[in-house]
């Protein structure tokens, strides 16, 4: 693969990465939450979005493939770690947020279609 052609796939990758993750902020909007944070970095990992409604504090990772059942299982017990490690960095910056019930959920984007699937894995499954 040339430099040039690499260079446009990544691009590409980064544009349907932004858009997935629209389409995710916007369902969890329409069902209530307010999102504290998009692709909150830390150097242990970093989170698509931090959600919140009510006393619910939202852990989510955001995956686009050609099927909702794809994106789901692309979702590796690596990523699962890394998002709960940073979770706990984030709780550790926003202590008032502590006390929320938290739960790690998949938002599974296919085309336009978004699944949400809620409390997706328990840290350290």
């Amino acid at each position: 693969m040339t430099p040039g052609a690499e260079t446009d796939r990544r691009r590409r990758a980064e544009r349907g990465g932004r858009r997935a993750e629209f389409l995710a902020s916007l369902t969890l909007m329409l069902k209530g939450f307010a999102i504290l944070e998009r692709r909150f970095k830390t150097p242990a990992g970093e989170i698509d979005l931090i959600a919140k409604r009510g006393p619910l504090l939202v852990f989510a990772k955001v995956k686009a493939r050609g099927t909702a059942d794809q994106a789901v299982e692309a979702v590796t017990a690596s990523a699962r770690r890394r998002i709960e490690r940073a979770a706990g960095l984030f709780l550790a910056r926003r202590a008032h947020l502590a006390e929320c019930v938290m739960r790690y959920d998949i938002l599974a984007v296919s085309g336009l279609r978004v699944r949400h699937k809620p409390d997706a894995w328990r840290e350290g499954e």
